[in-house]
Formats: C-alpha cells, sequence, structure tokens
C-alpha cells in the first residue's frame, strides 16, 4: 500500500498475480548456499505476506545448481498453506518421479529460444530439450500437475544477439502443444523494452496462444523491468513473476543480474489501485531478513526507501 496516492490507468487488470521466485531463482546464483532451515523461514514469511504462489525450489541434479541441493529436506520442512501454490523445477522424468514422490502439485519445465542458451543450460539442443520435456508434461498432466514452461532469452541473447519474435513463438507453440498450462517469457539479460513486449505479445497472441496463459518474467539489467511489466499488462497480462528483495539471475548466463524486486512491482501495482494481495511492509520486513543472511543489501529501491523511513 503506497501513501502517496492512487491514480488508475485505464486498461489495466483490477488483480494481478504474482509468482515471487526469490527462494528458487534468487537463491540458486548465491554463492553461499542457505541452510534449508532458513530457506523454509523464507517461503513461510513470504505466504504469511500473502503471496498465493510461491516458487519453491529445484530438482536440477547438485552438480549444476548446489544451492538447491536441499530439494527434499526443504519440502519436508514446509508447511502447506491452503490455497497457496508451490510450484518445483523439474528437468527430466527424474525429477518428476522426486517431485511427485513428495506430493507436488505443481511443476515447472525451463526451455530456450535460442541453441546457445539451451546447449549452455541444458547440454541440448533446442529440439532436444522439447523432446525431453514431452514425458515429463505429459505424465505430470496425467497425474493432474500443473506445469508452468518457463522459456528464456525471448528478447536477447548475450552469444547470439537480437533473437526474432518468430523464433520465440515457434517453441512457444510447442511447449503449449505439449499440454503446458503457463507460459512464462523470459528476458533473461534484461534487454527488453516495451515495444519489444508488446510486439511479441501480440505475435504469440496471432498464433492462438492465450494471454490468460502467459505470465512475463523480467530482469532488471538496465532498469526497464517496471516498464516493461506495465506494457505486458496494458496487453492483457494478470501475472507477473517477481523477486522478493531483487534476488536472482542465472548461473548460465552471467550478463542476466537480478530480477524485478517483488517490492518495487508491488510499488507500482499499489499506486495504480492493482490488487495482488501481498502486503508490501511484511514483504519489506522478509527481505531486509533474508539480506542479513546474505551478508548484503537488498538491491530493491523500494525496500532501500522504506527501510530507511522504518529506522
Amino acid at each position: 500500500m503506497t501513501a502517496y496516492g492512487v491514480t488508475p490507468l485505464s486498461g489495466l487488470p483490477a488483480r494481478v498475480t504474482i509468482c515471487e521466485v526469490g527462494p528458487r531463482d534468487g537463491l540458486q546464483n548465491e554463492a553461499r548456499p542457505l541452510p534449508a532451515e532458513v530457506k523454509a523461514e523464507f517461503i513461510e514469511r513470504l505466504v504469511d505476506a500473502g503471496h498465493t504462489v510461491v516458487e519453491a525450489t529445484s530438482f536440477v541434479h547438485p552438480k549444476w545448481v548446489p544451492q538447491l541441493a536441499d530439494a527434499e529436506e526443504l519440502l519436508g520442512r514446509l508447511t502447506f498453506a491452503d490455497g497457496v501454490r508451490y510450484p518445483v523445477l523439474v528437468p527430466n522424468e527424474r525429477g518428476l518421479d522426486r517431485a511427485l514422490a513428495l506430493g507436488v502439485r505443481d511443476i515447472a519445465v525451463f526451455a530456450s529460444a535460442t541453441e546457445t542458451f539451451a546447449r549452455r543450460n541444458l547440454n541440448r539442443t533446442v529440439d532436444e530439450s522439447l523432446t525431453m520435456f514431452g514425458p515429463v508434461v505429459e505424465r505430470a498432466r496425467r497425474e493432474d500437475v500443473r506445469v508452468r514452461a518457463y522459456l528464456s532469452m525471448c528478447f536477447g541473447d548475450p552469444w547470439e544477439g537480437e533473437v526474432p519474435a518468430q523464433r520465440v513463438v515457434d517453441v512457444a507453440k510447442r511447449l503449449m502443444a505439449m499440454g503446458c498450462t503457463e507460459l512464462s517469457l523470459g528476458d533473461t539479460i534484461g534487454v527488453a523494452t516495451p515495444g519489444r513486449v508488446a510486439a511479441l505479445l501480440g505475435a504469440l497472441t496471432a498464433e492462438g496462444i492465450g494471454i490468460g496463459d502467459i505470465a512475463v518474467h523480467f530482469h532488471d539489467t538496465y532498469g526497464q523491468a517496471l516498464a516493461n511489466t506495465l506494457t505486458a499488462l496494458q496487453h492483457g497480462v494478470t501475472t507477473v513473476d517477481a523477486s522478493a528483495g531483487g534476488l536472482g539471475g542465472c548461473p548460465y548466463a552471467k550478463s542476466a543480474t537480478g530480477n524485478l524486486a517483488t517490492e518495487d512491482l508491488l510499488w507500482q501495482l499499489a499506486g495504480l489501485g492493482i490488487e495482488t494481495g501481498v502486503d508490501l511492509r511484511k514483504l519489506i520486513d522478509t527481505s531486509v531478513w533474508m539480506a542479513e543472511h546474505l551478508g548484503r543489501p537488498s538491491p530493491s529501491r523500494t525496500v532501500t526507501a522504506l527501510a530507511e523511513e522504518n529506522r
């Protein structure tokens, strides 16, 4: 909630769902892994602040993401709240086995729009990675498990440069045809600008992908994440990925700096009169607490400003 007034803009949704990615996408890039009990408290604090979708962890092999090697222990520590979804990242059928054994009801797969990133992130071509995901998605849906598809490098790639919208559309259509229930468009290195966002959303909907099935995931490398999010909302998107305190990056794309900070997003949405159900003050307290565990301040401008006000 903002103390400086609410002025809505026409054409925006009345409510936005925030997919809180801090516990997974945020923490996976930290140099020092945190104990499972700290991660569990982080997730429970996020839920207490009002989040209804919190990406909890990843079942990627610990060799590749050691920061999240404690997935089973972490999920065992959580008290799952009614009405809250706790998706986990699943790379393959073995990961799906592990997730289902723990009662997980929401998973995510992660694809790339570019060949170079697919090889660096998945050690496979784009086609090979989609072939790998097919049985995972099919089986998950058979078990009535929701499947989010992350699609990385939707606007630019540090090795290949600008990514054509049609390439993103082609991969997105294949993911949705598999049975994925949601598509999250990733600006992995933060190079998107509003015009590019509008053009890609238009290209996707023109090819039959419903705007209600699309989420956006912006990194703030060039300070464009909030502008890009507003553009997406103006085009009908109602699900936005964000990370408490602006945590995050990508271990396979060194130019991928932090995610859009959830607090910065909340400040903008509150000023526009858009409901989220998330308590900004509680979230700031959580991000300050997490910053203490990480030994560094939060990069979120809103956290910095309001934490100073509370001193």
